[in-house]
């Protein structure tokens, strides 16, 4: 989680960035490959946490960038990308790590036995 954060953050940070869809196209890399990796842990929550995070470091920089806009108006000139007020710009829409489907156990072969499958041994006095 701190190496994720820790991209986020530096990619958030950099005023090398000509646009937002410059910035969401970058970050948008990042997230889903982070997201796609992690998916088959139980990572439903860390996900939302990572989203929040991640909406919360572009809609500063988007203040920092333009300083006179208030909320009202970074909602309706950014924040266009629905459900949910993503930051959208040329197309491209954040990506939502919430929406990433989590699966557990993605193969499990037969060549590996489970303590609970196998019958149980009759107990004998020693």
């Amino acid at each position: 989680m701190t190496s994720i954060t820790a991209k986020v953050r530096a990619l958030t940070k950099k005023a090398q960035h000509q646009s937002l869809a410059d910035l969401l196209g970058r970050l948008n890399a990042v997230l889903r490959g982070w997201c796609g990796y992690f998916r088959h842990g139980v990572s439903k929550a860390t996900f939302g946490y990572l989203d929040s995070y991640a909406w919360h470091r572009v809609t500063q920089w988007l203040l920092k960038r333009h300083k006179h806009l208030n909320w009202a108006e970074l909602y309706r000139r950014f924040l266009t990308g629905r459900p949910g007020n993503r930051p959208a710009a040329d197309g491209l829409v954040m990506f939502d790590a919430t929406t990433m489907p989590v699966t557990r156990y993605r193969w499990r072969a037969s060549n590996i036995p489970t303590p609970w499958a196998s019958t149980p041994k009759p107990l004998v006095p020693v």
